[in-house]
Order: C-alpha cells, then sequence, then structure tokens
C-alpha cells in the first residue's frame, strides 16, 4: 500500500473518531468561571446602566459586556491552551482542528452581526443574537461535548430567537445577560466537571 495514501488514511480516520468523541480540552472550571463573570458583568450593569437609553448607556452597555467576553474568551481558550501543551499529540491537534472547524461559522457569523448592529446602532437586537449564535455553535459541536449540552444549546438558541423580538431596548436589561449566559455557562461547567469525573472514575 503506498506509504502517503496510508497515511492520509489514518488521519481521516482520526478526524472521524474526532468529531464523535468528546472534545477533551474543554475545561469545566473555565466554562464556570466564565458563566460567574457574566453574573457578575451583570452585576455591574445593574449598578452603572440597568436599562440603556441613549448612546452613552449604549457604550457602557457595549463595553461592560465585551469585557465579559474578553475574559471569557481569555479563560477559556487559555485552558485549551493549557491542554495543548499538556497532551501535544496528533489526536489533540486533530481534536482541535474539528472542534474549530465545528464552532468557527458561529464565532465569525457572531463577530460580523455585532459589528453590524453596532454601526447602524442596533444594539438591542445584540443579546438575541449573541444568545442564537452561541447556541448554534453547541449544536455543531454537539458531538464533541458532555451529555446534557445539547438541551443548553437550544435553550440558548430558543431564548436568543424571543430576544430578537423584544420591544425596543428590553432585551438590555440587566439581569437578561447573566440569566441566558450567567447561567447557561455555570450549566456547562458543571456538565464538563461530571463527565470529568464518571471519565475518571471509568478510568
Amino acid at each position: 500500500m503506498d506509504v502517503t495514501r496510508a497515511i492520509a488514511d489514518l488521519d481521516e480516520v482520526r478526524s472521524r473518531l474526532a468529531s464523535v468523541q468528546r472534545f477533551r480540552g474543554l475545561s469545566g472550571p473555565a466554562a464556570l468561571a466564565s458563566g460567574v463573570a457574566a453574573i457578575g458583568a451583570g452585576a455591574v450593569q445593574l449598578a452603572v446602566v440597568p436599562a440603556p437609553h441613549g448612546a452613552g448607556d449604549a457604550a457602557r452597555y457595549v463595553a461592560i459586556w465585551i469585557a465579559c467576553l474578553a475574559f471569557a474568551l481569555a479563560v477559556n481558550y487559555g485552558a485549551v491552551a493549557v491542554w495543548l501543551a499538556r497532551n501535544w499529540s496528533s489526536r489533540t491537534r486533530t481534536e482541535l482542528k474539528t472542534a474549530a472547524i465545528a464552532v468557527t461559522p458561529s464565532i465569525v457569523g457572531g463577530g460580523a452581526f455585532t459589528a453590524a448592529l453596532l454601526a447602524r446602532g442596533e444594539i438591542g437586537l445584540l443579546p438575541g443574537m449573541w444568545a442564537l449564535c452561541y447556541g448554534l455553535g453547541l449544536l455543531a459541536a454537539r458531538s464533541m461535548l458532555p451529555r446534557g449540552t445539547v438541551s443548553i444549546a437550544l435553550s440558548f438558541a430558543a431564548l436568543g430567537s424571543t430576544l430578537l423580538f423584544a420591544p425596543g431596548t428590553n432585551a438590555l436589561a440587566w439581569w437578561v445577560m447573566p440569566l441566558t449566559f450567567g447561567m447557561g455557562q455555570s450549566v456547562i461547567g458543571v456538565l464538563i466537571l461530571r463527565d470529568d469525573a464518571n471519565r475518571e472514575g471509568r478510568a
């Protein structure tokens, strides 16, 4: 058998296995930290701008939640980087590539929609769009996530779709993001921790 063909076939097998196995780079503590951060950001919004109205309030609202997003990305992708450094191999590279392919469209789409809505001043649509894109990303990567994540993803998508039709700036109320991302990420963190514990128990 041609060596090049054999290597290509092996890579294909690895990719297929990675697409149906739990992505091991997920961190329960990181997911919990990002959930707690969203709840904390909600408390900050309550103190600073509980119900945004006008350009000044909108700028403060966006600043609070972009800062929260930056923290969540740093914590979660930092955990993935640590996992890669400790477990660097062809298998982990394949797992990372498969996970990235699954979630990248929702991340890129969410970023593009965010920029477009900010440019048009339609910030009232941001929470719904964020929740919907995140839910779709979770659904796309569902085979690599712990059992029970699908129901969380569907909840994100359903709540996001509902928020898109909220009148005016009602979706910007201080409790909306903590309820969606704060609680959602916290539950995902618990699911990851429970799944890791079960896997260690079987080992």
